[in-house]
């Protein structure tokens, strides 16, 4: 029987007695019919878990008694950040999954020239909490200890900024350079080492988009003789990453 994962925002303390968020109790109880007795692990993204098990369900919700933490880790040794050009909504939320699935440490969405969302204000904030969301819930079912950091940039500027710290900076064009592939750092990068992926929006990257990502360092790189829709040029470059530098590789 498949044993329920939960996130508990931290910290978790080994041998505590827990009153789970409200959400979560309500998903336990409602939905997956849990009973006094059952047992689950819980993580707070910290690294780690936590078995628990449950002590009381009532009104007030699903309490627990948490167990001893446990060194469990399921990271990949490659640290991939996404910086994924706004797309649509429903779009941008199979990413954000799907990448979390295949492992980034993080991912920043941005606002590109051609992004067809648009957000500001309240907008943008709520969609950011969402798709923190749509990653913890991805990290509860994969397995994954720590969640993926989720973050917005107004624009390709913002995020280059922010990405000159060293490692790895590619950026996917069906007119690139190379084949992704090809590169033949990828195969002798060391324990740790840093990329980051930039993928464009539903229109592609902009002239002035890939003049700036060139002055930061960025070198554009393809995936093949087709041209890829927006999420499955990020999450085939995920996979393809991880299978020749990741943890795909076994």
């Amino acid at each position: 029987m498949r044993l329920t994962r939960c996130f508990v925002p931290p910290p978790l303390i080994a041998g505590e007695a827990r009153l789970l968020p409200e959400q979560v109790s309500s998903h336990m109880a409602r939905v997956l019919r849990a009973r006094v007795g059952d047992a689950l692990t819980l993580f707070d993204g910290r690294g780690g878990e936590f078995p628990a098990t449950i002590e009381r369900i009532d009104r007030h919700g699903v309490r627990v008694q948490v167990g001893a933490h446990q060194a469990i880790e399921r990271e990949s040794a490659l640290r991939v950040t996404l910086l994924q050009a706004l797309a649509r909504s429903e779009r941008m939320d199979l990413i954000v999954q799907k990448a979390t699935e295949l492992g980034v440490a993080a991912i920043v969405a941005w606002g590109g020239e051609r992004s067809v969302l648009r957000l500001q204000g309240a907008a943008l904030t709520r969609r950011r909490e969402h798709w923190q969301s749509v990653a913890i819930s991805a990290c509860e079912q994969c397995g994954r200890n720590r969640v993926p950091a989720m973050s917005i940039e107004p624009d390709l500027a913002a995020v280059c900024a922010q990405s000159d710290a060293g490692g790895l900076r590619l950026l996917l064009s069906p007119h690139g350079q190379r084949a992704l592939l090809s590169d033949p750092r990828l195969s002798m990068l060391p324990p740790n080492a840093s990329i980051a992926l930039a993928v464009g929006p539903e229109g592609g990257f902009g002239d002035g988009e890939l003049a700036l990502a060139g002055q930061h360092g960025f070198e554009s790189c393809g995936l093949g003789p087709r041209v890829l829709r927006t999420e499955t040029a990020a999450l085939a470059a995920l996979a393809a990453l991880q299978a020749v530098a990741g943890d795909l590789r076994g």
